[in-house]
């Protein structure tokens, strides 16, 4: 059992913003103001004191091999912030969104959760989820994993009538005989954009949007830039349907900015355009 951990400037990071934008969906705040989750695989209790993150019962090697990438502590997200801030509106954006951070989370649980969210909204997603991992995920301290592609291929629509998801059953279990039986899911970190979105789009019920968070939420293509109905309408107000020149190579970071600003700024849309 490791002691707590305590990681000491890391800036910028807003903790809160990070696991709770809806990039991922088995993390919740505590009433200490500490967020605790399940994530590769691993339980884990965390909080942000100003600049400084607290792993609790974390040991050293434990952060360096799973929580370091996790959180994607590693990339210089100034850097990605000063060449944001050139641009006057995405300076404004990010004077509230800039502590996001981009979680590196297992391939399978990125795509199968983003199946889930389709014409969903999050509490739901999180319920389906964890119902998901209750029912068929292994036991751990702290709960439950996120089942492997392999366990659920052998499973029925009936099998997850337990889960409440709805159409979304079938798209469930056909991503996870695929990602079982063809598709090897972490090697297309490999191949460039355009060849792994078009492998993940062979998936049924997997379309542009859901293909594009998996490449971005689990496979690290920075350059990946989900857009659903809403993306659409605040890139049309906010920026006049293109991002900002110069950008591109950190397009899912700007993504991530935009959609806080957008959903809590309460932009006014217009649906006649």
């Amino acid at each position: 059992m490791g002691k707590d951990l305590i990681i000491k400037n890391v800036s910028p990071f807003d903790l809160e913003l990070t696991l709770d934008c809806g990039q991922a969906f088995r993390w919740t705040k505590t009433d200490d103001g500490c967020f605790e989750g399940i994530a590769m695989g691993r339980y884990l209790k965390i909080k942000q004191n100003k600049e400084d993150i607290i792993f609790y019962n974390t040991t050293e090697d434990e952060y360096n091999d799973i929580w370091k990438r996790y959180f994607d502590f590693e990339r210089d997200y100034t850097a990605i912030l000063t060449r944001a801030q050139k641009n006057e509106l995405l300076n404004q954006i990010t004077k509230s969104s800039g502590g996001i951070r981009l979680l590196k989370q297992d391939p399978w649980e990125a795509l199968c959760s983003f199946i889930i969210s389709q014409n969903n909204n999050i509490p739901r997603i999180k319920g389906i989820i964890e119902r998901l991992c209750a029912n068929f995920g292994e036991k751990i301290k702290g709960g439950f994993t996120f089942p492997t592609a392999k366990k659920l291929a052998s499973l029925t629509v009936e099998d997850l009538a337990p889960l409440r998801s709805g159409f979304r059953a079938k798209y469930i279990l056909s991503a996870a005989k695929k990602c079982s039986e063809e598709i090897d899911l972490s090697g297309l970190h490999t191949l460039n954009i355009d060849e792994a979105r078009n492998i993940l789009m062979t998936i049924k019920g997997v379309g542009p949007k859901v293909a594009d968070c998996t490449l971005l939420f689990g496979l690290g293509f920075l350059e990946a830039f989900p857009m659903d109905v809403w993306m659409k309408r605040a890139m049309a107000v906010l920026f006049n349907n293109k991002l900002p020149e110069g950008l591109e190579d950190c397009a899912g970071v700007i993504q991530q900015y935009i959609f806080h600003y957008a959903r809590t700024e309460k932009i006014t849309f217009d649906d006649s355009k």
